[in-house]
């Protein structure tokens, strides 16, 4: 699959409409991202499943500012319209199918019910 670019034009339709969505917050001149970047391709294709997207936080600065992204690049996971993952720095391959594996395995029930309870408190 290929991997999304994501813009402030379509970045709400595309967390409201899909249930797992990696996010990859990097710009061209970063050394890390460039070497992250094919980590990342390859797992899009390794995981038809789930969106691959990126942010180039050079051209997308609203977004990159909305979500207080200071350094790069950033892995965001979403799940069912959550952010379960937030990160900076580069993953190896094995680690990226390891935050793969538990983000899946994510009992997504429970943090919707936990993320209710918190709203109830406030």
């Amino acid at each position: 699959m290929a991997v999304l670019e994501l813009t402030q034009d379509n970045f709400e339709s595309t967390i409201l409409d899909n249930n797992f969505i990696l996010v990859d917050f990097w710009a061209p001149w970063c050394g890390p991202c460039r070497a992250f970047a094919p980590i990342f391709e390859a797992a899009s294709e390794k995981y038809p499943d789930i969106v691959f997207a990126k942010v180039n936080t050079e051209e997308e600065q609203g977004l990159a500012a909305s979500f207080q992204i200071r350094s790069i690049p950033t892995l965001m996971i979403f799940r069912e319209k959550v952010i379960i993952f937030s990160q900076p720095g580069s993953l190896p391959a094995s680690a990226l199918d390891d935050l793969i594996g538990k983000a899946k395995e994510l009992d997504m029930a429970a943090v919707h019910k936990e993320i209710a309870e918190q709203q109830n408190q406030s």
